[in-house]
């Protein structure tokens, strides 16, 4: 044997010896958890149970789903920051108590930025204005002429945060004055205003969808400043009365703060596995749901940025905490 290639057996052989072992992934001991802030119907409970059907055969234990509505999302943001830190309990958040609540409430029992560990972004929701099928307002800006004429007599409805802000947004854009009736969700809240017990809506298309295909809502527009790569075919409400208009939602999962990092690592590695599939952003693009996700680290840092930025909208909104 010649001595280069003794010495690249030696330094190969050294190499193996130096390198760490590969950290075994984490599996959980029993059923895991994943709380849901709104009710059943919602857009994250749909993509909350895609997600843990996804990630059953490989944990190789139950995943549950467990609906925890109110507060506008912070009962089941308040119990996982209150979990144990062993993977356990997982949240589906969202930007209403994940980054708004600190400018809608005047009270939380958990803190959006340092009560969570930050594991995964899962994607961003598709909202649109919508108004009954029924309804004389057939575009955005007859609605708010309506509101003009008629100030507080116009209501809109709202199931989470991103209807609330989302809705005072406009009233305050248009300078106009509309009433706004809040929900504990937003299923119940679809069925007044599809009932026309109330005017309006900005509604995600995941949890609405059906009823606008069965004809019983007219969407009027999307809320983010461009159109959706989703639904090319709804205009922008920037585009047809309020230029400038930028509302945009999203999910993701957090556990409680103090999980270990390598375990943190070990569920991202998971979701990002099955939720990057393109058969399962196909099937959330058909729910009106933008699939895609993210590292534990860049999700941390987008909630922080998140926060600041609902707090301005909610501001600029004139919208008081509660």
């Amino acid at each position: 044997m010649t001595t280069i290639h003794r010495r690249a057996l030696l330094a190969a052989g050294a190499a193996l010896v130096a390198a760490p072992a590969r950290a075994q992934p984490w599996r959980p001991a029993r059923p895991v958890t994943i709380l849901v802030p709104f009710a059943a119907g919602s857009g994250t409970d749909a993509i909350s149970r895609i997600l843990a059907g996804l990630l059953e055969p490989i944990w190789g234990q139950p995943v549950v789903v467990e609906n925890r509505a109110g507060a506008n999302g912070a009962l089941a943001a308040t119990a996982a920051a209150r979990a144990a830190p062993d993977g356990q309990t997982l949240l589906m958040t969202t930007n209403t108590p994940g980054a708004a609540n600190p400018a809608l409430m005047k009270r939380l029992d958990y803190d959006p930025a340092n009560d969570f560990s930050a594991i995964c972004r899962a994607g961003n929701y598709n909202f649109w204005l919508v108004v009954p099928e029924t309804s004389p307002y057939h575009t955005l800006a007859e609605l708010l002429a309506a509101a003009k004429a008629k100030p507080g007599e116009i209501s809109y409805a709202s199931g989470n945060s991103t209807g609330i802000v989302a809705g005072g947004t406009i009233a305050a854009q248009a300078g106009v004055e509309m009433t706004h009736v809040p929900y504990r969700s937003t299923p119940p809240a679809i069925t007044d205003v599809v009932a026309g017990r109330v005017a309006c809506m900005v509604v995600d298309a995941s949890s609405s969808m059906g009823v606008v295909k069965a004809g019983q809502l007219r969407v009027l527009g999307v809320t983010t400043r461009e159109r959706s790569k989703l639904l090319p075919e709804i205009p922008a409400l920037s585009e047809v009365g309020l230029p400038g208009f930028d509302v945009a939602a999203w999910a993701g999962v957090v556990g409680p703060a103090r999980m270990p990092p390598a375990m943190v690592a070990s569920i991202n590695a998971d979701i990002r596995g099955v939720w990057d599939r393109p058969e399962t952003v196909r099937r959330l693009g058909e729910i009106g749901f933008d699939g895609f996700s993210s590292t534990p680290e860049e999700f941390a840092t987008f909630i922080r940025a998140e926060i600041v930025k609902w707090g301005q909208m909610a501001r600029a909104a004139g919208i008081e905490p509660e």
